[in-house]
């Protein structure tokens, strides 16, 4: 196994040296994350996914942690020191584009712009503040009541029954900022999308009795939706060529029983997107909230980005869920990023880690180490189509870091138990009237 372990510690270090190489004096072993200037110099874009861990377990609470800094630091709120490092990650990694997951939705928009204003535009231990002009966000799933007892405790109103797991509406929600203009006129979201409606969905299944497909019942699945929080299609203007943010993040294929609701509900949340970038046919059956239906266009350029809780080797999702948009056609994932730090902890932790089949330079999440271990769940996915990945990584450093300290090791986490990751990525060509 430790033979296996260095293998891999020379095959990541071998991925950082071919990425830095295909980008001349700016690449992924650059120590300077920041340097926004040159890498529109290279005509790159940075797109980048964190689950920054900003959900509460009250409705409102986010609000209140964000809303004053100052007093929260001056009462010793744990919450402030979390906020700040997530905001230092931000900070020091400096996307372009930048979608944070678990991010409490509210109507208003309040907790996205207090996050702006009191952290991501204030300085971070001496890192330069960040804007980002334009800004999308979306009503979740989760938290919001069903009125059916989805998870058969004998109760229609606990966490497990709402459309998707959560204690209030919007709990574990999503939030997109760019720097540049997002044509939220031409978004396209699929909350109210029902799991029934998918071709050969992988409907859960009740073993004692004959009939397929039928854990959940008739009047249960004519409103059971398929995204715990959402699938969306955000179109980003980039130097005058449209690329499409498709951003989710799936349950967990884990917490249920041997139906494997969750591993079959998570399996299918990906494979959503997968038949909306795929050939024409296959996605005929999607319909948006707005009734529009149909898939991207194989023209379009998209980025796949988010948590999305599946590893292609280890842990617990079903039948390879996410290979569904590893091995797609439509998708480069030729680059894989990966840290140092990733390796390295996985090294110390040991337990789980050392049986996974996967390499830990790209684990992106660390969870526990007796189970499931560290895994790579955080993606951002570029298509082949307009588009050309050029290097990217996880913001995972090791204990030699002096930016150790935002990550730490251990619980509580510092600032989130998943990393940020990022891909610069060059968007090809220019104006194209008819191929957005």
């Amino acid at each position: 196994m430790k033979h296996l372990r260095m293998s891999y510690l020379i095959a990541a270090l071998a991925g950082f040296c071919l990425h830095a190489q295909a980008d001349g004096p700016y690449g992924c072993m650059s120590a300077d994350l920041s340097r926004a200037a040159e890498r529109g110099d290279h005509g790159l874009v940075r797109f980048a996914t964190f689950n920054a861990f900003l959900n509460r377990n009250t409705e409102g609470q986010l609000i209140a942690d964000l809303r004053d800094p100052d007093d929260q630091m001056e009462a010793g709120n744990d919450a402030d020191v979390q906020i700040k490092a997530v905001a230092e990650i931000i900070q020091r990694v400096r996307p372009d584009v930048l979608l944070l997951n678990e991010f409490d939705y509210d109507g208003n928009g309040e907790a996205l712009a207090l996050f702006q204003e009191n952290y991501l535009g204030v300085s971070q231990n001496g890192q330069p503040a960040i804007h980002f002009d334009y800004t999308f966000n979306a009503p979740s799933n989760t938290g919001v009541p069903s009125g059916k007892d989805f998870d058969n405790d004998g109760s229609t109103t606990g966490p497990g029954d709402a459309y998707g797991f959560g204690f209030f509406p919007g709990q574990f929600g999503m939030a997109l900022l760019s720097k540049y203009p997002i044509e939220d006129y031409r978004a396209r979201t699929f909350r109210h999308f029902l799991w029934r409606d998918m071709p050969d969905a992988l409907l859960p299944d009740d073993d004692t009795t004959p009939a397929p497909g039928d854990y959940y019942s008739a009047d249960e699945q004519a409103v059971f939706r398929l995204s715990s929080k959402s699938h969306w299609d955000v179109p980003v203007s980039i130097r005058g060529r449209t690329v499409h943010v498709l951003a989710a993040h799936p349950t967990p294929p884990v917490f249920d029983g041997p139906e494997d609701r969750n591993g079959r509900r998570n399996h299918d949340e990906i494979r959503f997107w997968a038949d909306y970038v795929g050939p024409y046919r296959g996605a005929r059956y999607i319909r948006d909230d707005a009734g529009r239906r149909g898939g991207l266009g194989s023209y379009r350029p998209f980025v796949i980005m988010g948590d999305y809780n599946a590893d292609p080797f280890d842990g617990d999702s079903f039948d390879g869920a996410i290979n569904q948009l590893l091995q797609h056609p439509a998708v480069d994932a030729q680059i894989t990023p990966a840290s140092l730090g990733g390796f390295a902890d996985a090294a110390a932790e040991g337990l789980a880690n050392e049986l996974h089949a996967g390499n830990p330079a790209f684990d992106t999440a660390d969870f526990n180490p007796n189970n499931p271990g560290n895994l790579r769940v955080d993606y951002v996915l570029p298509s082949r189509r307009g588009l050309q990945p050029v290097c990217g990584g996880v913001f995972r450093p090791t204990e030699n870091d002096e930016s150790f300290y935002l990550v730490g090791a251990g619980f509580p986490v510092i600032s989130s138990d998943h990393h940020l990751v990022w891909m610069d990525i060059r968007v090809r060509g220019g104006y194209f009237p008819f191929f957005r």
